[in-house]
């Protein structure tokens, strides 16, 4: 199809990667823990988002810069860590106030924020990884054809099967976040802590991007 190959090893490939944790799987988990399923979902719409431009970035060649530019992957690079030392630092001062009103309910993990802030964080979160990047134009190429008529259609083929797997994929991690937080009633110490756990995590991902060399 379209020039590729082993077709099959390319979708268990991708899921395989999908399931790897990272940012945006961390994103997805704690907007459903705390805002129910629609909010993970809207995560993952937005790191869906950011994937699609890395994919139409990698096949129009855009992403070459970034696997052959010190100073552009540089650029992607602080900016992306920076959004996510943002993230993360937010998370660590975090007050977790609680409504008098809901004073019965479980404590948030995080502040309630709209579904597009929501969709926004996801998609900045993927758009701003220039690791994203460097992966596609690594990996996909493996599955085209040496000599396909067309390897961008083959590259953007190959790229939106990889994002509708990972789409299924993290929108199973939103469902699944959600309904397991429903049966976890956490003391407002605990979510506070586990608060300070999520964005410490946010920040260690943030300095790792930070300190990441081009591959």
């Amino acid at each position: 199809m379209f020039g590729t190959h082993d077709l099959a090893l390319f979708v268990i490939s991708g899921l395989l990667l999908n399931m790897a944790p990272g940012p945006d799987s961390l994103l997805i988990m704690t907007r459903s823990a705390t805002q129910g399923w629609r909010a993970g979902s809207a995560a993952a719409l937005g790191i869906g988002t950011g994937t699609f431009v890395h994919i139409f970035a990698a096949a129009l060649g855009l992403s070459a810069v970034l696997a052959t530019s010190s100073t552009a992957f540089a650029i992607v690079k602080y900016a992306g860590a920076a959004y996510l030392l943002y993230v993360g630092i937010g998370l660590l001062r975090n007050k977790n106030k609680r409504a008098t009103a809901a004073a019965e309910a479980p404590p948030a993990i995080l502040p309630s924020l709209s579904y597009r802030r929501i969709f926004a964080q996801g998609f900045l979160t993927n758009v701003l990884n220039p690791k994203v990047a460097v992966f596609f134009l690594a990996f996909v190429p493996q599955f085209i054809e040496p000599h396909a008529p067309n390897k961008a259609l083959a590259f953007i083929a190959l790229g939106c099967i990889f994002n509708f797997n990972g789409m299924l994929w993290c929108n199973f991690l939103a469902v699944s976040s959600a309904f397991a937080s429903q049966r976890i009633q956490a003391s407002e110490s605990v979510a506070r802590w586990l608060n300070r756990a999520i964005g410490a995590v946010f920040v260690s991902f943030g300095i790792k991007l930070a300190l990441a060399e081009r591959s």
